[in-house]
């Protein structure tokens, strides 16, 4: 993604030069065409389910603009600073402070009133809780990703387990004796170092609140400073691989895997099924190993309306009809991306795929990372700490007291 641009800063250069671009919501458009901003993949497939809904709204065209991810921030900023975006737009979660602090995003409480699809009850909590900013609602959640525990029942089987490991504890063992097993680069399970969520998602696990209510760090914390030896004694014990240079799903698809183990999201299932076609018996999900609880990362996009819209009722219509279990579930079909609304996780196909249904299940465990704009920063920060920890270049307690006087600045 290229460098963000402070909105502030966006919107006085653009008002100076009097610089418009992106889409028009206004005079540009007829009054029943609905202008939608949608990233990546996404914006290619939507097109298609539009049909239905214009097909259902005699006289309404849904005109869809597919934006490339890498672009989208800085066309977000430019449409905030002109008032000349979309009517409705994908936003992903973790943006979604930045643009409600900018004013970018309209109120969608009335309609969430209005439309019984919108209803807080019919989305996971974690899900909701990334639209649900500043006492109102600027969103409806759309998909969802979450992480799960990938694993090689074969292997674990031979080592001696017949299942997934279900604590922190049985983790560590199970790993440690999979990287014990005879041949090159032989480990019990891969961790992402450059995963920003990781750390913090174990660290939840350990009972760690992150912040205050007031946005302190709490990162020098026994919760974090546990959950931070914990992981980094995985690399210096070699359960888990430092600087991996194999592909990670030949790694685990191997006759013989060299990583047995891998925490990632749903995306990883085709992928692997694409790549290592005839092991599907031989792997499995799980949902995460607890300590304290087994709380994951909650990710994915949501659907906004633009504060700038002059159709907020059609693209709040729109909305709804994209919230509507059916739809959730023709969009899964569509894109393989999972649904967000817990009725449409009733469906056949995520209920008879064990290993779909898993995601449905850690769900119910996880959350958002924090909801401030600058959390950004804070996580990238923390990457750099972290590797000082995992390369035994610092021990971890002094290093995580480091980070936090780092992020006490970033926060302030």
């Amino acid at each position: 993604m290229m460098k963000k641009v402070g909105i502030a800063v966006a919107v006085s250069t653009l008002a100076l030069s009097g610089m418009l671009a992106g889409c028009s919501s206004g005079s540009e458009e007829d009054e029943k065409t609905l202008t939608v901003w949608a990233m990546g993949e996404e914006g290619k497939a939507l097109p298609k389910l539009v049909k239905e809904y214009e097909q259902a709204n005699k006289g309404v065209t849904v005109k869809v603009q597919a934006i490339p991810w890498d672009t989208a921030h800085d066309k977000l900023l430019t449409a905030v600073a002109s008032k000349n975006g979309p009517d409705v737009v994908q936003m992903g979660t973790s943006w979604m402070p930045e643009f409600v602090e900018a004013g970018a995003l309209a109120d969608m409480k009335d309609y969430v009133k209005k439309y019984p699809e919108l209803a807080e009850d019919k989305f996971y909590k974690g899900s909701f809780d990334t639209v649900n900013l500043k006492g109102s609602v600027y969103g409806t959640p759309w998909y969802t990703d979450t992480r799960v525990l990938y694993y090689r029942k074969d292997t674990l089987e031979k080592a001696g387990y017949k299942e997934a490991p279900k604590t922190w504890e049985e983790l560590e063992a199970v790993s440690a004796k999979l990287s014990e097993r005879k041949g090159d680069d032989m480990y019990g399970i891969t961790l992402d170092t450059n995963d920003q969520m990781l750390s913090f998602m174990f660290a939840r696990q350990n009972g760690s609140e992150l912040l205050t209510d007031e946005n302190k760090p709490l990162f020098n914390q026994p919760e974090f400073v546990e959950s931070a030896d914990y992981l980094s004694n995985y690399f210096k014990e070699g359960y888990a691989p430092i600087d991996f240079g194999m592909d990670i799903v030949q790694a685990f698809g191997a006759k013989e895997p060299n990583v047995p183990m891998f925490i990632s999201g749903p995306w990883m299932i085709n992928i692997i099924n694409e790549q290592m076609p005839g092991i599907e018996k031989q792997w499995g999900t799980a949902v995460l190993p607890a300590k304290e609880n087994n709380i994951s990362f909650l990710g994915g996009a949501n659907l906004s309306i633009f504060e700038s819209s002059k159709k907020k009722d059609q693209a709040a219509k729109f909305i709804s009809y994209m919230s509507q279990p059916e739809t959730q579930t023709k969009w899964m079909e569509m894109t393989k991306s999972l649904p967000s609304t817990k009725e449409a996780w009733k469906n056949e196909t995520l209920q008879n795929d064990e290993k779909l249904k898993t995601f449905g299940e850690q769900m119910e465990n996880a959350q958002p990372m924090p909801l401030i704009s600058s959390w950004e920063k804070v996580s990238q920060t923390y990457l750099q700490s972290f590797e000082k920890m995992y390369r035994g270049k610092a021990k971890v307690e002094d290093e995580v007291n480091v980070f936090q006087k780092k992020a006490e600045t970033i926060l302030k």
